[in-house]
């Protein structure tokens, strides 16, 4: 079955298949008939498959956004809420992949490939993973406003727990795959278990070794298939020194990426957390590409903050690259 249509919040066209997490072939079966630019390419370089274990949400917000959840104490979805899941109960997160993540990943696709690779070898391996993370998902810049709060997934989920479920544990289910042009969103639902009835139709998340994202042991496993929006490294292996390297290509190839967002049924409810909580796990964000939200200065930001915060003294925080948590090299600001 192809993928369905529909309008999204911000009225664009986008292509989904509910109920199902497509990985890369079954993508490009079920969105044959989109003639999609990026999606069909042939000539994308060989890139690195890795595992993260993911234990960070992040959630990205504009000004307006900061207020309201200084004033709530917590995250509720914009505008009120509605019996129908497509047009607002449920909060929306991302995965957050630091540079931990990163360096883990790096480390079992080494083990993965090289099974007489010493621990000392793995320790001593040259970073190439970073190298590959070019697209959105792992950027430090943001698409939605200036404000990123950054969470530990097990606070998350045990704030929902208690506010959202009575204590018991959450129900996680394969909610759908969204296309977009060269975006494709995996959303994980999470719901409270009273609201099995609502949300039946969609497949309970399970722990399948072959699934795009699945959760085990307090954190999210992400396979992506598509790290990279801009194709600039190939991935090579050198199998006698035990080493894999990040070759720079000699032009670059635009391509699709992947990401999973984990979407909270929380009707009109507020997410509460506490004021402090709230102001330790904020940062500012500058602007990343294609932004769809609005935007301030880091000047202005910290003003807004330090007015909404009277009480830390702490200042403003900037959110870090993962280029230059390797290499030491400060990003572009702008």
């Amino acid at each position: 079955m192809p993928m369905e249509r529909r309008t999204n919040r911000r009225g664009r066209y986008e292509h989904y298949v509910s109920g199902r997490h497509l990985n890369l072939n079954d993508l490009k079966q079920e969105a044959r008939h989109l003639e999609n630019q990026y999606l069909n390419k042939e000539n994308i370089p060989n890139s690195p498959k890795p595992e993260f274990h993911v234990t960070r949400l992040k959630h990205d917000t504009d000004q307006d956004g900061l207020r309201g959840i200084r004033r709530d104490e917590g995250f509720r979805v914009p505008h009120g809420g509605s019996d129908d899941p497509h047009k607002g109960v449920l909060l929306w997160w991302s995965l957050a992949v630091g540079h931990e993540e990163v360096k883990s990943a790096e480390t079992r696709l080494l083990q993965q490939k090289f099974s007489n690779l010493t621990e000392d070898e793995a320790t001593m391996h040259p970073s190439f993973l970073y190298k590959f993370t070019s697209s959105p998902a792992f950027s430090e810049k943001s698409r939605l406003g200036s404000y990123r709060f950054t969470f530990n997934l097990k606070e998350v989920l045990e704030a929902y727990s208690l506010q959202f479920c009575s204590g018991d544990q959450p129900v996680m289910r394969v909610y759908e795959t969204v296309l977009h042009k060269q975006e494709v969103q995996h959303t994980v639902l999470v719901h409270s278990p009273a609201n099995q009835e609502l949300f039946s139709r969609y497949p309970l998340l399970i722990d399948d070794p072959n699934a795009v994202c699945v959760y085990k042991d307090d954190h999210f496993i992400w396979r992506p298939y598509a790290m990279s929006s801009e194709h600039r490294y190939e991935l090579v292996e050198r199998p006698r020194e035990n080493q894999l390297d990040a070759q720079q290509c000699y032009s670059v190839q635009f391509y699709i990426w992947d990401h999973v967002t984990i979407a909270l049924h929380v009707n009109k409810q507020v997410l509460k957390f506490d004021a402090d909580q709230l102001r330790e796990n904020l940062k500012f964000c500058y602007k990343g590409a294609a932004a769809i939200g609005t935007f301030d200065s880091f000047e202005d930001a910290e003003k807004q903050v330090k007015d909404l915060w009277t009480d830390y003294d702490s200042p403003l925080d900037k959110e870090c690259s993962l280029q230059q948590h390797f290499t030491g090299i400060t990003a572009a600001t702008h």
